[in-house]
């Protein structure tokens, strides 16, 4: 397995900070170094997304740097703007691609237009301009095409089932489905569930938005 990057570890090294203008100040940095160098660029939300595209490369035996494409997570659908901007024509011009959420598609939308990358984009017009989007969002993707039962063995597999089983029985969560009950619980641990959801995937159930956004760009060679 390929060792991270510089940029890589920063990410790493923010996230246990906890800043969220130290993400993004390490991925605007991130943005223009991929520009400098003529890379493609994929654009996500945020972390766990990154992980995401990066742990189905490796399933994928691709290394996504030596393609000369680069996972940026923008720390928010709020901030599409300015990396659309850096990185889009009127800024350095590279390839681009993305992900969003259902409930951040305006944000997405907007960005493109105001970059200069169509207007009055439709969902299938965004699409053909590589940006994908999630249904809910991505792990709420992973959860149905994995399932209730293959999600609940990874979190065995992590020993947290006791954690998860006390969560579903908060007055709150009991009148839930199990999808949702797992959506939920996972959302303060999604940065690290990413790459063991990714790993636990049937190859030919790989969440459509996620598939297309790793096979936008061609492999080197």
């Amino acid at each position: 397995m390929e060792e991270p990057s510089a940029a890589e570890s920063g990410d790493h090294h923010v996230e246990r900070m906890g800043g969220v203008g130290a993400v993004l100040s390490v991925q605007l940095e991130k943005a223009h170094q991929a520009g400098e160098e003529r890379k493609s660029a994929i654009l996500v939300e945020g972390v766990s997304d990154q992980r995401a595209i990066e742990a189905l490369s490796r399933r994928h035996r691709r290394d996504l740097r030596a393609d000369g494409i680069v996972v940026i997570a923008m720390a928010g659908a709020t901030n599409a703007r300015q990396f659309l901007n850096l990185l889009g024509p009127r800024g350095y011009d590279v390839p681009l691609a993305g992900l969003c959420d259902l409930g951040e598609l305006g944000l997405l939308r907007h960005g493109l237009e105001q970059a200069g990358l169509g207007s009055r984009l439709t969902r299938t017009d965004m699409e053909q301009l590589g940006f994908y989007v999630s249904v809910r969002d991505l792990e709420d993707e992973m959860i149905r095409a994995l399932g209730v039962t293959s999600v609940e063995a990874v979190i065995e597999a992590q020993g947290e089932m006791r954690s998860f089983r006390s969560f579903q029985n908060q007055p709150a969560q009991r009148d839930k489905s199990s999808e949702r009950q797992l959506w939920r619980w996972m959302g303060n641990r999604k940065i690290r569930y990413a790459e063991l959801l990714v790993n636990a995937l049937d190859p030919e159930r790989v969440p459509r938005p996620l598939h297309d956004v790793l096979t936008r760009f061609s492999p080197a060679g």
